[in-house]
């Protein structure tokens, strides 16, 4: 049996005495593609933020490749993420911000050339010879420099926070299609969070359900989960 890519043990965050996340124990494998989903305030984007080491546990901690992320940075090698607007450099336009990102990872330029190409057909048109800074860009064009900059370097772990919200209905198709072909063909892990029961569905062999921080499903996707899904939040 594989080791967990990513482990949280006793992880807790509290914010006075409101438990924002408690993780007893949660493992996720290499190639899975993982999927969280729950209300405002589940404990979503806590969770991620934790694993990027943004902000500190009460209690607790959670590994990558068996090692503390708040004891080294080797983690940062190998993991792309987008959470929101905070990532991205909005003064520069999205070649520069792009350029900037293969430079942080040592992506030589015929590569980093060749990786955008990957991504036209997400692009339309609208981001790349615009002319325009990033802030000056619709907030779903934000987001789509923002899950490319994520995916560039081909990175072993992709962490996204509501990447569907903002992108028009072609834009999520492909954005979809993006996500599964890239786990396809280089066994990336993808943790995925969405309010959108079909889009996770949809790019996520497993969904664990948040509910004030804690666990209160994990279920493996099959044609029944959507179903599920709906059934429980309907409640």
């Amino acid at each position: 049996m594989k080791s967990p890519l990513i482990k949280a043990t006793g992880l807790n965050k509290n914010y006075g005495t409101l438990t924002a996340l408690d993780l007893s124990d949660l493992e996720i494998f290499p190639g899975e593609s993982f999927g969280l989903v729950g209300n405002n305030g589940a404990g979503k984007t806590t969770f991620f933020s934790l694993l990027l080491d943004l902000i500190r546990p009460s209690a607790g901690n959670v590994s990558s490749k068996a090692l503390n992320v708040m004891g080294n940075e080797d983690w940062k090698s190998y993991t792309g993420s987008y959470l929101d607007e905070g990532f991205l450099i909005d003064f520069l336009n999205p070649e520069e911000y792009f350029e900037f990102v293969s430079d942080l990872y040592g992506i030589d330029h015929a590569s980093y050339l060749s990786r955008l190409d990957d991504f036209a057909e997400f692009f339309n048109g609208e981001i790349l010879g615009r002319g325009k800074l990033i802030r000056e860009l619709s907030k779903g064009n934000q987001k789509k420099v923002g899950i490319a900059a994520a995916l560039l370097p081909n990175p072993e772990v992709v962490i996204l926070d509501e990447p569907f919200p903002n992108l028009d209905p072609s834009s999520v198709n492909r954005l979809k299609k993006i996500l599964n072909q890239t786990r396809e063909a280089h066994d990336v892990t993808f943790l995925i969070s969405s309010h959108n029961l079909n889009h996770i569905t949809d790019v996520c062999d497993r969904i664990v359900v948040l509910e004030k921080g804690r666990i209160v499903r994990d279920l493996q996707t099959d044609t029944s989960t959507l179903q599920e899904l709906e059934e429980y939040f309907a409640i």
